[in-house]
């Protein structure tokens, strides 16, 4: 019985657990709290002008033309990246890779979801909270709701989009997502104080 049990464990196959980076950390401060946001599914979206109708047929949402915006539908946002770049982000556990396979047209998809993380800062001291290493103007009036772009926090290249007037979502590549985080939290004390 003993050799059975030892034969048994000796074939059963291994079993890995993909965690995500960072899983529930949260850090509330006096009017900001950071939060890493669930798993999402994501692409790197390249494609010429010719390209976008299609695409954004397939996806399911415009993918936006103008500098600093964005355009979300169903639980899909489309940022724009470049004047040829996006990074469509999906919440909704559709997969945008697969989407954009059945588009003939010429463009360039990667999947990237492993690579990114999100953190969500909310709240009035938001915009203070990013700010203290992000040298973005993000006022209200500089950098609306909708808008996104990619920039620096500290020493770390970001994708930053505002979500609602007091929230903005964080993307950043998983091996900066500690740095990232922690910047983010002392920057939520410091608003606070």
């Amino acid at each position: 019985m003993a050799k059975a049990a030892a034969k048994t464990a000796a074939t059963a196959s291994p079993s890995a657990e993909r965690r995500p980076a960072l899983a529930g950390r949260t850090v509330s401060a006096t009017g900001v709290k950071v939060e890493v946001l669930p798993p999402a599914l994501r692409i790197s979206l390249r494609a010429p002008e010719a390209s976008v109708a299609a695409l954004s047929k397939a996806l399911g949402v415009t993918l936006p033309k103008q500098p600093k915006t964005s355009a979300s539908k169903s639980g899909r946002t489309a940022l724009w990246l470049g004047p040829d770049e996006w990074l469509v982000i999906d919440e909704a556990g559709k997969d945008p890779l697969a989407d954009c396979a059945k588009v003939s047209t010429l463009h360039s998809s990667v999947g990237i979801s492993h690579r990114n993380i999100a953190i969500s800062v909310t709240g009035p001291a938001a915009e203070a909270a990013i700010n203290s290493g992000c040298p973005q103007d993000l006022s209200l009036e500089a950098f609306p709701v909708g808008a996104a772009s990619r920039t620096i926090l500290g020493k770390a290249e970001i994708v930053l989009l505002r979500t609602a007037d007091e929230a903005f979502r964080v993307e950043c590549w998983r091996s900066f997502s500690d740095y990232v985080f922690t910047f983010l939290s002392e920057g939520a004390r410091e608003a606070a104080g």
